[in-house]
């Protein structure tokens, strides 16, 4: 890819974008701003300059269609068996290393970029980037934020009674009854992005290994689309100005019109 420093450890970018989402059908090709969801990926990872090739894994041939537009490559289609609700994600990501590998495609590390985060810019990909690189011994990195809702107020409901999820704290002042200030920093993953050495898919089965080093996201970066509510919200954010999208250089996809 032009521009990139070849003296870094090759890295793929995967984009993953299946067509069955339940809870906002379609979201990853829905319009926002103008563009479809999975485009502000696809340029925020091209503008990074860091990866060898941006990828996208999809079962729809449509979606292929529109990746490509955009300036990503679909070298073949994802199996619908890694597709479903329940699919978990080593099996798509093994899916499409193995495939890559098979071609003669060999990467160091890969990153997993989600439609569902538009508002992660290349800086955002250079940053983390940087930290993962630049850490001894980690298999991998995943982004995170300070949790909103603490997990030692939470509670598992078992018919007419309940018991705290972590049932830590001294008896006379447990977690469920303390003030947030007072409880440990907890964090928790979103869907900002991932990144891993490759040899952990091949090595573990998983796409995390055991040593993970934290990404800690800022702003509106791990902002995460996933139901009606939040889109709405994420149209709001730019009408606002509050957030800003990845730019993108192409005008606006339309089906079957100006495929390059």
């Amino acid at each position: 890819m032009a521009g990139r420093n070849d003296s870094l450890p090759s890295i793929v970018g995967l984009v993953p974008a299946r067509s069955g989402s339940k809870r906002l059908p379609h979201k990853n090709t829905a319009p926002l701003a103008g563009h479809p969801l999975l485009a502000y990926s696809i340029a925020s990872a091209l503008e990074s300059e860091l990866f060898a090739d941006v990828i996208v894994s999809t079962d729809s041939a449509e979606y292929a269609e529109i990746a490509r537009y955009y300036g990503a490559e679909v070298p073949f289609l994802r199996p619908g068996e890694f597709s479903g609700d329940l699919s978990p994600d080593i099996e798509w990501v093994e899916f499409t290393l193995r495939r890559l590998r098979d071609a003669d495609r060999k990467y160091d590390c890969f990153s997993i970029l989600r439609p569902t985060s538009p508002f992660r810019h290349a800086q955002t990909i250079r940053r983390a980037c940087d930290e993962f690189l630049a850490e001894v011994g980690v298999d991998s990195l995943r982004a995170v934020e300070k949790c909103r809702q603490h997990p030692g107020k939470m509670w598992v409901v078992q018919g007419r009674r309940m018991t705290p999820l972590l049932p830590l704290g001294p008896p006379e002042q447990p977690w469920h009854s303390s003030q947030y200030q007072t409880l440990p920093e907890v964090f928790v993953q979103n869907a900002c992005l991932e990144i891993a050495w490759t040899r952990v898919v091949f090595e573990t089965r998983t796409i995390a290994g055991t040593v993970v080093l934290p990404f800690l996201t800022e702003g509106f970066e791990g902002f995460d689309v996933n139901h009606p509510v939040d889109w709405k919200l994420a149209e709001e954010l730019v009408r606002a100005g509050e957030a800003s999208l990845p730019a993108v250089n192409k005008s606006p996809y339309r089906p079957r019109d100006g495929v390059e």
